[in-house]
């Protein structure tokens, strides 16, 4: 926990040169800045990025950093024209890669020499892992813990914290909480694995075993045998941080995020890194300790008359913090530092740590330094934007800052404490916001993350999580929630719904056009208006992403002209429908989506003509698949179409001689004919009614793109084909065959169409149906939907039904009493010549409001013993 005062952030220096019209929430000021390039044009734009320490698989806190950022440097690029330089790092050399690296080496070579559990040397070595982690993990248990008493003591010890309690007793759960709940439950595993494997190691498998037990075992492994790595076999390490780079760079392809421009990795630039420390110590901002290790002067430093902790000064004596950023093998020997605050710049190596040489002896960078070396060396003493999770700011970002500002600055003996002030290594520093799940955030230690490959495989796409982001705003911190995801999904439905539509009337255009028919194109109070409504857009879009890429407000504007878009189209069906100004929305749209990112089939910033997104996998991820075969055709497209032409030949068939029948089989013959336009031929069978259909085309074509353009060749036919059945039909609503053409119709349109992501949208009679492409998935859902709807509405009706005939028999029962005999009972002793009571068994007379009720219902029962008679007799 803190225990710093607040503390007021140093003054920033506006950079001078072509000022934009964009503004920044800039963390070094904490506000909005006007962004002024370092390019004398105003076009170049240096960014550096802080990438992933390579180590594990990412996850979806990592996925909220790099598509937030890809957010940023699209609109930059794309929206605002810059020309954007971006770099990455990939930290290659960490502590937690030293310590994950040797972990798993050691782990496997265990397994290797005791794979079967069965082998006492594993339950020998085991056990004491067990405890060993216990008591470095759980303070609370007492020491040398057995398995057997592990769940026992644990739920006692840890009790309060198991249910939603905190460490100290106060306050809400977090991180500290969370972390204690991670080695409960890796305790457990492991306890139940031990407990298997000594009662019967037949019980459990090698691999269920090592499973349950390898956390606690590799840390124990790790202790014991970690002295023995030769620091200057770097393969150990750098087999693990290859796998996990290749790694990332695929997820970073699955999310459609860009690649850098450049990559520096830390294990190539360690003579870099050597220089630049030398520098620092050299202009007196650093010293070296007794063991070789070269910590920054944060002291010296300030004297100097230089700023330390500019982003987040209020956290400069956050001990936790601290600590964190100098990583988990770093001695904790106070004497070394001249100050609890200095940080490594470069560490000494203890046994079994990668060492490279260096004035103050074999050691490797510390963790804060690999940027500063890095970057200066790639875009020199200043750059214009640099970027990273917000968890970054303190006290890696500060640090980066210190450590930069004090290597690019001028001697300390030649300058002014305000010349020194004026160095300014970063002008707008961007931090990403958290996103967290029950409170926590994302934590690859914690363990409560979900990695990006298992998001996508099993909740998220790749554009759902982007949409996500937008919708969040970038700097925010984002909670995963239902509603969250409820509402990214809305919005996504809602820009598939008007795409669709749009592109469905648009086709049905270009084939009217196609067939030399005049497009009506009206331009009358509803066209002006639309335009007037996408010339808004535009600028109050603008607006927002001029304002610091406020993203949401941006998402919030695309909804409302999708809209205005939609209300159009829904007045104008009636009357003519243009369509130039629904394009110029939907071209529009395509392309902001596109430099939002959510387009991964789009290769550019400008969608030109196109109208709506791609199917959100990234191009280079399509394969052979997309393409179709004649064969493909024939039994995706014209197998449906021949099958419903059969049905309706058959109908016809079945009621020949009928005007009606005459007319569907002239439909059909000439259907048969105009197909050969298209390259189908069907072949008419007699009289079993089938035919064969063959698709030949002329210019000799072996393959066809998977595309939209493919399916309307063969299903704007089949739609023609069935828009004339249903015109038949329903000119002669009152015949039987009619009613089972609209049968089939509406079967081949909610059935057979569905598998290949097509419905066909009926609308008022005289129109054609509207060809829409849709995800066979939605469309599947969407069926399933309807007809639940259909089976609840049939089963209410079904319910009513038979409380109508229950009603009705408890009707007729009743009315089986004569109205005579009704209180002819032992609650009454007296009663008169009509059979209504006058004295009740006591003897008492019915007093007057009494009476009056008996009459009313010896009224009533009158009334339907009257109608029990007629029923009987067979009158009624």
């Amino acid at each position: 926990m803190s225990t710093a005062v607040s503390r007021q952030q140093p003054p920033w220096q506006a950079p001078s040169g072509v000022v934009s019209r964009l503004t920044v929430y800039n963390s070094l000021t904490r506000t909005k800045n006007r962004f002024v390039p370092l390019d004398p044009r105003g076009k170049e734009v240096t960014w550096y990025c802080c990438g992933p320490t390579v180590y594990d698989a990412g996850h979806l806190g990592h996925a909220r950093n790099y598509i937030s950022t890809d957010i940023l440097r699209r609109i930059m690029r794309d929206y605002f024209g810059f020309d954007v330089l971006f770099v990455m790092n990939i930290t290659d050399v960490d502590d937690k890669i030293i310590i994950r690296a040797r972990q798993q080496h050691f782990l496997a070579e265990f397994r290797q020499k005791h794979g079967c559990i069965s082998d006492p040397e594993v339950l020998k070595t085991a056990l004491p892992a067990f405890s060993a982690y216990a008591s470095k993990n759980l303070p609370r248990l007492e020491a040398g813990l057995q398995p057997d008493s592990y769940e026992q003591e644990s739920g006692k010890a840890y009790a309060s914290i198991l249910e939603g309690g905190t460490i100290t007793g106060h306050g809400t759960p977090g991180d500290n909480e969370a972390k204690i709940k991670m080695h409960i439950k890796t305790l457990s595993s492991a306890s139940k694995a031990l407990i298997a494997a000594k009662e019967n190691p037949l019980s459990i498998s090698d691999d269920e075993f090592y499973g349950l037990t390898g956390d606690v075992l590799q840390h124990y492994l790790d202790s014991i045998y970690s002295p023995s790595i030769d620091p200057e076999d770097y393969g150990i390490f750098t087999k693990l941080t290859q796998h996990w780079e290749r790694y990332f760079n695929e997820d970073l392809r699955s999310l459609n995020c860009l690649l850098p421009d450049i990559v520096t990795r830390v294990s190539e630039y360690i003579p870099e890194n050597v220089a630049f420390v030398e520098r620092i110590v050299n202009k007196g901002f650093a010293y070296t300790t007794p063991d070789g290790s070269v910590y920054f002067d944060i002291k010296a430093f300030e004297a100097a008359g230089h700023n330390y902790a500019r982003l987040e000064p209020w956290n400069r004596n956050d001990k936790e913090l601290l600590a964190d950023g100098e990583g988990s093998l770093t001695k904790k020997l106070g004497i070394e530092k001249r100050s609890d605050a200095d940080f490594a710049l470069w560490k000494s190596s203890k046994p079994g740590e990668p060492n490279w040489p260096s004035p103050w002896g074999r050691g490797r960078p510390g963790w804060h330094i690999e940027c500063s070396a890095m970057c200066s060396k790639v875009l020199g003493g200043r750059i214009d934007i640099h970027s990273g999770g917000i968890d970054l700011a303190f006290p890696h970002h500060d640090n980066e800052l210190a450590q930069s500002e004090a290597y690019w600055t001028e001697n300390a003996s030649n300058c002014t404490a305000k010349a020194l002030d004026n160095h300014q290594w970063v002008n707008y520093f961007l931090h990403m916001g958290h996103l967290s799940i029950s409170g926590s955030k994302m934590s690859k230690s914690l363990k409560n993350f979900t990695t990006i490959r298992n998001a996508l495989k099993k909740q998220w796409t790749a554009r759902g999580l982007r949409i996500v982001f937008l919708l969040g705003g970038w700097k925010e911190r984002i909670e995963v929630t239902d509603d969250v995801e409820s509402a990214a999904r809305a919005w996504e439905a809602s820009v598939n719904k008007f795409f669709t539509n749009v592109s469905a009337l648009v086709a049905e255009q270009e084939c009217f056009s196609e067939s030399g028919k005049l497009v009506p194109q009206p331009f009358q109070e509803g066209e002006h208006q639309l335009w007037e409504q996408l010339r808004e857009a535009k600028a109050k879009l603008d607006d927002a992403l001029c304002d610091s890429f406020n993203t949401p407000t941006a998402m919030a504007i695309l909804s409302d002209l999708i809209s205005k878009a939609n209300i159009y189209i829904s007045t104008s069906r009636k009357s003519h429908l243009g369509l130039a100004a629904v394009k110029g929305v939907a071209r529009w749209i395509t392309r902001i989506l596109g430099i939002f990112g959510l387009d991964a089939s789009l290769l550019g910033p400008d969608g030109g003509d196109r109208i709506g997104w791609g199917s959100g996998i990234p191009s280079d991820r399509l394969d052979e698949a997309s393409l179709l075969t004649v064969r493909d055709v024939t039994s995706r497209y014209l197998q449906p179409f021949s099958t419903f032409r059969d049905r309706m030949r058959k109908l016809a068939a079945m009621h020949k001689g009928s005007p009606v029948a005459d007319e569907v089989l002239q439909v059909c013959d000439r259907t048969r004919e105009d197909l050969r336009i298209v390259d189908v031929h069907f072949e008419d069978q007699f009289p079993s009614h089938r035919s064969y259909v063959r698709f030949v085309p002329k210019d000799g074509a072996k393959v066809f793109s998977d595309s939209q353009a493919t399916a309307l060749r063969f299903v704007r036919p089949f739609s023609v084909f069935r828009d004339k059945m249903r015109q038949i039909a329903i000119k002669n609503p009152k015949t039987d065959l009619a009613k089972n053409i609209l049968l089939e119709c509406d079967n081949v349109r909610d059935n057979d169409l569905t598998n290949l992501g097509i419905y066909l949208d009926d609308r008022e009679a005289g129109q054609s149906a509207l060809i829409k492409f849709v995800p066979k998935e939605q469309l599947i859902a969407d069926r399933k939907e309807r007809l639940a709807k259909s089976a609840e509405v049939a089963q209410k009706k079904e319910e009513a039904r038979l409380e109508r005939e229950r009603l009705e028999r408890e009707k007729v029962e009743k009315g089986r009493l004569s109205h005579l005999e009704m209180f002819r009972t032992s609650e009454y002793k007296e009663w008169d010549e009509e059979g209504i009571p006058i004295r009740d068994a006591s003897g008492e007379e019915i007093t007057k409001s009494r009476g009056k009720k008996l009459r009313k219902d010896w009224e009533k029962q009158k009334k339907l013993h009257g109608e029990w008679l007629k029923k009987e007799s067979g009158t009624e």
